[in-house]
């Protein structure tokens, strides 16, 4: 992955991407004691992260990407004690056995998994724990690239799946497309054809101003070994 993916689409990152359900993220916290210390590797623009700070978690937040970084600190504003770190999944540069739990919140497809396992034995306290989540929407292709990338990452792990269903309005949407990595930015000359095309698919399946989508949340959880 070019660590430039997400230059320009941070705001509608914050903006668009949906978040995860509250009974997941009760899920996860209950897996370990109230002092663990988590890293949130490719923590984005803080999606998961502002989470677990509200659940009063110690949190690491792991991003590459600049324009990420920058609106992850404006998501973590009202948490000072979370720490930003500029760093990858393959060179987090956190402290050797400093991590109880290591979360990946849709992102681990994005790593060489390889070289991520090391760096999570690296970083891990003993009998720690990495978790690998997914917001998937029926139908969508990340259902089978997430499916991919979890087989090979992980060798048995706990698998569970929390509704996540969400509700666009036409500017939700319009942030929620202009988020991904492939979409054409306003100065691109394909911009305004695409643009159209996104307004059309909204116009077309949504009912009196909102889109309904059926999304699910996938947590994977593994000891690490």
């Amino acid at each position: 992955m070019s660590i430039e993916n997400f230059t320009g689409k941070a705001e509608a990152y914050a903006k668009g991407r949906p978040g995860y359900p509250k009974a997941a993220i009760e899920y996860i916290c209950s897996l370990v004691p109230q002092n663990a210390v988590f890293a949130d590797i490719g923590a984005g623009t803080g999606k998961f992260t502002i989470a677990l700070a509200e659940q009063g978690r110690s949190v690491l937040a792991v991003e590459p990407n600049t324009d990420m970084r920058k609106q992850l600190a404006v998501t973590l504003a009202p948490f000072p004690s979370i720490k930003i770190i500029n760093g990858t999944g393959e060179a987090t540069t956190l402290q050797e056995n400093s991590i109880d739990v290591i979360i990946i919140a849709h992102a681990l497809h994005w790593f060489d998994l390889d070289a991520f396992r090391t760096e999570c034995r690296r970083i891990a306290k003993p009998g720690g724990l990495v978790i690998a989540i997914y917001n998937l929407t029926p139908g969508g292709g990340m259902i089978s690239l997430s499916k991919r990338t979890v087989d090979a990452f992980f060798t048995n792990p706990t698998v569970l799946e929390f509704p996540n269903p969400m509700y666009y309005t036409r500017e939700s949407w319009l942030a929620y497309i202009a988020s991904m990595d492939d979409s054409p930015l306003p100065d691109s000359p394909e911009y305004d054809e695409h643009i159209a095309e996104i307004n059309s698919i909204f116009d077309r399946e949504s009912t009196e101003g909102l889109m309904h989508s059926d999304r699910v949340t996938k947590i994977y959880s593994e000891i690490i070994v």
